[in-house]
């Protein structure tokens, strides 16, 4: 990373927590990214995300992180998320008045994240301008949550999965799903991505906006943190060490800033934000 991208970075790192969101305000935004990470590290996206949102925040574009606890019911996650974005939004509107003019809202997602974006998206009426999938993942419980899949073999009658289950999930995408914009990324070394089986149903139904793409990494590439390595007042061997390290650890973290950079650049306007009220597919309003 740059010498002004890093300054720029440093300039916007000045977290505000809003009715349980952790929100990144560029002084003029082009767009809302709303992100949600991965099951064991979302509750903390300021902290565990901090290098990758604050860079996308330097590049003007104002990032919302609603943190979330995992359980078995991701429905009634997604639920709540859904409902502590909209405060976030109100907050944003009435405080601030950064929703006039309106901003295009992107979702953010990685790994379970992702699944919490997808059934938002399925599930109720919301405005997205598009959506980024970063190491898709929707594995059963049993082989998501550790030592589950050891206890279910001592005690058989146990029977727990998520709800909805993988199948399931990928059924709500494949019926209801209404995001034609879409950026799919898989990383090479990622052994526990399930980017496929979501490709399999969003390139054929939108097959002119959804894009995929194969990045070098890890499953843990976006979580990756900044390494804060300075060199001795002799340059010694340690230290050529310690500058190779860094220069290989931000190669794959600024390949994937720029691969959510260009993608979100080429993208059309979105339509206006529809009312804030959380309404569910299929009612009618009172």
């Amino acid at each position: 990373m740059g010498e002004t991208s890093a300054a720029m970075a440093n300039e916007i790192s000045n977290w505000q927590e809003v009715a349980g969101n952790w929100i990144l305000i560029p002084p003029q935004p082009r767009a809302m990214l709303h992100f949600l990470g991965g099951a064991f590290v979302a509750a903390a996206p300021s902290v565990t995300y901090r290098w990758l949102l604050e860079n996308l925040a330097a590049q003007g574009y104002l990032v919302v992180a609603t943190p979330f606890i995992n359980t078995f019911d991701h429905e009634a996650i997604a639920e709540e998320i859904l409902i502590t974005f909209s405060q976030a939004l109100r907050y944003l509107d009435r405080r601030v008045g950064i929703n006039d003019p309106y901003l295009p809202i992107y979702g953010l997602g990685h790994s379970m994240g992702c699944k919490m974006h997808l059934l938002i998206n399925s599930l109720w009426e919301v405005d997205r301008a598009g959506n980024i999938y970063m190491s898709f993942n929707n594995y059963p419980a049993k082989r998501s949550i550790p030592f589950l899949e050891q206890v279910a073999q001592f005690s058989p009658a146990l029977e727990v999965e998520f709800t909805p289950n993988p199948e399931a999930t990928l059924t709500l995408v494949r019926d209801q799903y209404p995001v034609a914009h879409n950026l799919l990324i898989k990383f090479r070394n990622d052994t526990i991505d399930q980017t496929r089986p979501l490709a399999d149903i969003l390139v054929p139904r939108f097959p002119q906006d959804t894009t995929v793409q194969l990045l070098q990494g890890s499953h843990t590439t976006p979580i990756a943190q900044d390494i804060g390595w300075q060199p001795g007042d002799s340059f010694s061997p340690l230290d050529a060490l310690g500058q190779f390290v860094k220069q290989e650890f931000y190669r794959d973290l600024n390949q994937l800033k720029q691969c959510l950079l260009t993608w979100l650049a080429h993208l059309t306007p979105a339509p206006p934000a529809p009312p804030l009220a959380l309404k569910r597919k299929g009612t009618t309003a009172p």
